[in-house]
């Protein structure tokens, strides 16, 4: 089978459309079209079905565009491992990381790893949903718990509790709750309790719910909570980890947090030997390592 036509295959059912997989190839639209004729006759078999909004994989095509994303990842993993013969850390890293821990305490650090590692490329894809590491989805991932997917080295790097935060202005404003109880005059600011998230959050904001809290504001996501905290709106609940990182924030209640949340890098074994992934791990570390110290250091003051 024609390596070439494979390729230019995969890059039109990865993009639905002739027209973009060859300004993707540097090749016209009528190039791609008689490519992808020629793939079919010696097939004998139709790998797309044609219409007004453009194209879709018939059961045929779908079975060979799942053996060339298989193809592909394999191509990725061993130029990965071509580049990484060298000295230097240079290239595309793919990480993936929840949208708090990736937003809030990751990105603010990348100008440090930059500084170090000036010809890495970071690839960031931040969401809640785990990628497949083994099927190359991402190269590392930061997860708020242990992967359970096979073939992944894993290491832990830190525990996180959920608090309750205010802005210095708001407790001067409105003073700080004493008991739970007292919750019931200030605003609430959280995910929601049903919202993608770590349990021990969702638990923790469950709990404080059984109170009469009736002014709330939820977002769906660990940025917007802090924005609304340092904007004086009320009382966040906010991993612990954002506070260590945002001057002005005072912890409320401080008898109420969650239970530990695990926080694990992990990537595939095959990658093991991987620079670009030294680079990043060590210095996600050492970054931690730092975190702590300052912790240990202000508390001595």
């Amino acid at each position: 089978m024609d390596w070439d036509k494979l390729r230019i295959f995969h890059a039109v059912a990865d993009a639905g459309s002739l027209t973009h997989a060859g300004e993707t190839l540097g090749l016209s639209q009528s190039a791609v079209s008689r490519q992808i004729r020629s793939l079919e006759e010696s097939l004998n078999a139709t790998l797309f079905h044609r219409h007004a909004r453009g194209l879709i994989l018939t059961e045929q095509g779908e079975l060979l565009f799942d053996a060339t994303q298989v193809m592909n990842r394999r191509l990725d993993t061993a130029a990965a491992r071509i580049r990484d013969s060298e000295e230097e850390v240079f290239g595309e890293l793919r990480v993936t990381a929840t949208t708090g821990f990736g937003t809030l305490w990751l990105t603010p650090r990348l100008p440090a790893l930059y500084e170090r590692y000036p010809d890495l490329s970071i690839d960031l894809n931040l969401e809640e949903r785990v990628l497949d590491l083994p099927m190359r989805e991402a190269d590392v991932a930061i997860r708020m718990k242990e992967p359970s997917q096979a073939d992944l080295i894993r290491r832990r790097l830190m525990g996180v509790r959920m608090r309750l935060y205010a802005s210095e202005t708001y407790v001067a404003s409105h003073g700080a709750p004493a008991t739970l109880d007292d919750m019931s005059e200030h605003r609430l600011i959280s995910q929601a309790a049903h919202s993608t998230q770590v349990r021990a959050g969702a638990e923790m904001i469950a709990a404080l719910l059984t109170r009469d809290i009736t002014k709330r504001l939820t977002v769906n996501n660990y940025f917007g909570v802090l924005q609304a905290v340092i904007n004086h709106l009320g009382i966040g609940v906010l991993p612990d980890y954002v506070a260590l990182d945002t001057p002005g924030l005072v912890r409320v209640l401080p008898e109420e947090e969650s239970s530990e949340v695990p926080v694990f890098l992990a990537y595939p074994e095959e990658l093991r030997q991987s620079k670009r992934i030294a680079a990043f791990r060590d210095f996600v570390t050492s970054e931690i390592q730092a975190q702590r110290k300052a912790v240990r250091d202000a508390a001595f003051e």
